[in-house]
């Protein structure tokens, strides 16, 4: 019996020896064919290079490529060394995540950004600003009186106007960062732009509120980055509106720098929270401004529009905001009157009288949560904070000037405005011809609850994610903002290739 064993035994280690000789034999001999059978094969030798190499490239952490990792191939006598070296560069670039996404950030003096913040309390002539620079210009945590916050990990008293550092922040921990220039789809230039003019906006001459674009505008088009394309794969970010930046006289009367009629700016995209429009520049694009809510995770945002599907909302409308007195075009007076007078359907937060509950997220978030429609009309400029605000708290925003959003945020907002919004033409506001309550009155219960369901899907494109991670499967404005720039310069890189102009 157990000679019998033993004998099984042995037939089995041989039988398996046999298997394993006569695989090895027609993998070497595969290999031999492929290696010997010229070009025409490199597709074999490419799918095991590339099948070896899938443990390696498959990285969900921050790609960052230096020059020395990514040599050409060389022109080699030595067939099989040639074949080698391709094989290693095809199967890098079929399995390498960023291909295509690289971005390369130029490392500008620091006068341009970080020495910029040093003085803080300078960047804005009406009030300080220092205190929202803290924790990579998200600002302090924000207080929850009420307990309307989901959690206030994630909460902040984020000032609209530090767009530019929390953008420079997210870009920081962007997973396709390069060292190699040659490597990048687009450069990011970490120009302070908005927090720059802010200092120079009042009282001081067209030579000083110039003076740092023009040096940028020199630094940058020096490099030699900027010669592939003429800075045309170059983008910046800006946090004050666009007519900041458009002077078009040396008088020192008029307002603001010539930062965006400079030659050099006119070759590169520019994102801004309001842009002059889309269809007659063509360059600067608009995204939405910074709001209170910076999650670190998927599941907090979840939890958020969770909550927001659940409340109870006791006013019709509501409006957050100051009258525009001196301002002859505006229409906020007859709103705030209308609003006031509609008695328990509306709710007004006056941000001109003693303490300014509109810089607090408690109170702004609170009333809009309990909102069912928010008023935005134009104030200093068409655009406002408190749109992305009331998308926030789920609360529908409702416009008087198609310059407000329609015309805006392209890459952000749905182009079919009436699924998430309405609209009321402001001349009919000016006129008398519109009651605002009655107007959102006569909306059905069933529109109402289609419209909040798609501004609470819109949350996550309207946000800008905590710098200190990373959302897994959701896209925030940061995101769609490169998905954007990354399309246009593509599309630019090809009708140069092609021959086509692209002067703008």
């Amino acid at each position: 019996m157990k000679n019998s064993s033993n004998l099984n035994c042995n037939k089995k280690s041989w039988f398996g020896f046999v298997f394993c000789f006569i695989l090895w034999f027609l993998l070497l001999c595969f290999v031999c064919s492929a290696s010997f059978s010229g070009n025409n094969n490199n597709n074999r030798l490419t799918f095991i290079a590339n099948y070896a190499n899938s443990f390696i490239f498959q990285d969900s952490t921050s790609h960052s490529i230096s020059e020395n990792e990514e040599n050409r191939v060389a022109d080699s006598k030595d067939g099989v060394k040639q074949v080698e070296n391709t094989t290693q560069l095809v199967s890098k670039h079929v399995l390498d995540s960023c291909s295509g996404r690289y971005i390369y950030v130029h490392d500008l003096p620091s006068r341009f950004n970080t020495d910029i913040l040093k003085n803080c309390s300078s960047l804005i002539k009406w009030f300080d600003i220092c205190k929202y620079i803290s924790n990579m210009g998200l600002g302090p945590r924000a207080a929850d009186f009420h307990g309307i916050f989901q959690n206030n990990i994630s909460w902040f008293e984020t000032n609209q106007f530090l767009l530019e550092v929390i953008f420079h922040n997210r870009m920081n921990n962007y997973k396709c960062l390069t060292n190699n220039s040659s490597l990048a789809s687009i450069i990011y230039v970490p120009f302070y732009a908005g927090l720059d003019i802010g200092r120079y906006l009042w009282g001081f001459n067209t030579s000083i509120r110039d003076s740092a674009p023009i040096e940028l505008a020199k630094w940058v088009s020096e490099k030699p980055e900027w010669k592939s394309m003429g800075g045309r794969d170059h983008f910046f970010v800006v946090g004050r509106v666009t007519w900041d930046f458009r002077r078009q006289t040396d008088n020192d009367s008029d307002w603001g720098n010539k930062l965006m009629s400079l030659p050099e700016s006119k070759n590169m995209t520019i994102l801004i929270i309001e842009s002059f429009s889309q269809a007659e520049t063509n360059r600067d694009f608009a995204i939405p401004y910074p709001t209170y809510f910076h999650p670190s995770s998927d599941d907090e945002v979840f939890q958020w529009q969770n909550k927001l599907r659940k409340l109870k909302r006791q006013y019709l409308f509501s409006f957050a905001g100051a009258p525009r007195p001196n301002n002859e075009h505006s229409i906020r007076s007859q709103i705030i009157k209308q609003c006031l007078d509609s008695g328990k359907k509306c709710k007004f937060l006056n941000c001109a009288s003693g303490e300014n509950k509109c810089d607090n997220p408690t109170y702004v978030i609170e009333i809009f949560q309990r909102s069912k429609f928010c008023l935005q009309p134009s104030g200093d400029s068409s655009t406002r904070r408190s749109t992305f605000d009331s998308i926030l708290a789920g609360c529908i925003p409702v416009f008087f000037d198609s310059r407000s959003a329609y015309q805006q945020y392209i890459w952000h907002l749905p182009k079919n405005y009436s699924k998430y919004s309405v609209f009321i033409p402001e001349d009919e506001i000016k006129d008398g011809k519109v009651n605002i309550g009655e107007t959102l009155s006569r909306i059905s219960e069933e529109e109402v609850a289609e419209m909040r369901e798609e501004i609470v899907k819109l949350i996550p494109r309207i946000i800008y994610a905590n710098p200190m991670s990373r959302l897994e499967t959701l896209e925030d404005a940061f995101d769609i903002a490169i998905e954007g720039v990354l399309e246009r310069v593509e599309k630019i890189r090809k009708e140069m290739e092609g021959g086509k102009s692209t002067e703008f």
